[in-house]
This record gives structure tokens, C-alpha cells and sequence, in this order.
């Protein structure tokens, strides 16, 4: 009952007419894909090609590190990448090079066996082509803790044109995650946007409607929602795809 009457009286809030670009989520928002499943399997394969270099679990306890540490990270100076490195170099005395040929032979040996673990929505392709209709810019806003290469591989599984996103966030180029504010500020710098003239569309109440903190107006996703009680965020609207949809289409 209680969430029923937030749902209707968040649906009130949201304001499209000053929008000028929008942020999608990708993992659990664009596409169908559980990431306490995929995570494992994809360091599993990932580690795997590092045994020459380095023992394949403690390979795999360095990749959770790095991700804590991407996590953390308050440095605008360092790519989420260099992030990486450094920690692969603290722990596994393993260079920047050696990781980029595991990760190559990965992605050529082993990604797309991942591919059946990533389904996509039927209304997704739709809703980034109606912000674009709109004249909205469109990020892929996922978290980057992922190389561009296995975002774009999550892009194509879900059925998606990448090339209908006018920046796409991954390791190599971006500084933060969310729901640090900064990774907010540094794409809307990016896009030369306001935050005030911006939607940041996800699933999480933590991680994507943090937007929140910085101005943006946020919409949660329902159908493969994850709610964080005593973290999360309120939305400013909430409901389907298919609702989304018809707002920014009319």
C-alpha cells in the first residue's frame, strides 16, 4: 500500500520540457541480465587466461579488490583503468600489457559464452529512439567497471545500436562510479548539459538515483528493480517501460 502510493504520487514530478539529454542504466534498465551471475562466470573465464602469470583464485580475489577500489576512487585523475593496473601490479605484480593479452584472448576465446546470460527488453531500442526523436542526447550511463568492448558485447546481446548513444561509460575513459555525485558531474561536463536539463533513467535506488544528489531528475524502472532499503533514493517518477515510454513520446 505504501509503495502503491509513492508510485502515483512520484508519477506526478517528473517534468519533460526543459530535458535535453538523458541517461540510460544499462544492466537490469536496457537489458535483462543478473549480474550475480555473470560477474563469476566472466572472471572465471577472465582469470583463467592469466594462469601462465598468476594462480586463477588469486587472480580472481585481485579483480574484487580493483572493483572495491574503482569503487572508491575520488581521483579525476586516474581512469578507472589505471585504477585496475594499479592494483593488479600491487597484487599479482602483473603489468598493463600482460592483462590487455589476457583480457584479448578473453574476449576472442570466451565472451560470447556469456551471450545467453543477456536478454533484451522489447520497448528499449524504442525508448532510446524516442529521446533521440525528442533531441536528446543519450548516455549509456552503466557502471564502468567493465572495458568497453564487454559493455558493447552487452549492448549487442540485448539487440541495441550502439551507435545510437552519444557516449557510452566504461573503464578506459571514465573516473567514478555510481553513486559517487562525480560520475554524474564528469558526463554531464562531457555532454555540456545541466543537470537540472537532464533524466537519469535506471533500475537500482542506489546507484542510478543518486543522479538525484546532483540535480538530475531520476526514473526507476520496475520490472527488474533493485531496492536497497535505508540506501536507496526516492524516485521523482517510477513505473514500466511501456509508461516511460508513452511520457516521453507524447
Amino acid at each position: 500500500m505504501f509503495w502503491s502510493f509513492l508510485r502515483k504520487r512520484a508519477k506526478l514530478s517528473i517534468s519533460l520540457d526543459n530535458v535535453q539529454a538523458v541517461f540510460f542504466d544499462l544492466d537490469g534498465t536496457l537489458i535483462d541480465v543478473d549480474m550475480h551471475r555473470f560477474v563469476p562466470v566472466y572472471l572465471n573465464r577472465l582469470t583463467e587466461k592469466m594462469k601462465a602469470l598468476v594462480e586463477p583464485a588469486r587472480a580472481t580475489r585481485a579483480m574484487h579488490h580493483a572493483v572495491a577500489a574503482m569503487f572508491a576512487n575520488p581521483d579525476a585523475g586516474k581512469t578507472l583503468e589505471t585504477v585496475l593496473f594499479e592494483v593488479l601490479s600491487d597484487e599479482l605484480a602483473i603489468s598493463p600489457e600482460e592483462y590487455r593479452e589476457c583480457l584479448e584472448q578473453f574476449m576472442r576465446d570466451d565472451l560470447e559464452e556469456l551471450r545467453p546470460m543477456v536478454a533484451g527488453h522489447a520497448l528499449s531500442s524504442r525508448l532510446i529512439g524516442a529521446a533521440r526523436a525528442r533531441g536528446w542526447q543519450v548516455v549509456l550511463a552503466t557502471n564502468p567497471i567493465f572495458p568497453r568492448a564487454v559493455v558493447d558485447a552487452r549492448i549487442r546481446w540485448g539487440e541495441l545500436d550502439g551507435d545510437m548513444f552519444h557516449h557510452v561509460t566504461a573503464y578506459e575513459t571514465e573516473h567514478f562510479c555510481k553513486p559517487n555525485p562525480d560520475f554524474f558531474r564528469e558526463n554531464l561536463a562531457l555532454l555540456q548539459v545541466e543537470a537540472e536539463h537532464c533524466l537519469m533513467v535506471g533500475n537500482d535506488t542506489l546507484h542510478d538515483l543518486s543522479a538525484g544528489q546532483v540535480g538530475m531528475q531520476t526514473c526507476l524502472l520496475t520490472p527488474w528493480c533493485i531496492k536497497r532499503p535505508g540506501e536507496g533514493f526516492r524516485p521523482d517518477w517510477q513505473g514500466r517501460h511501456e509508461e516511460l515510454l508513452a511520457l516521453i513520446e507524447a
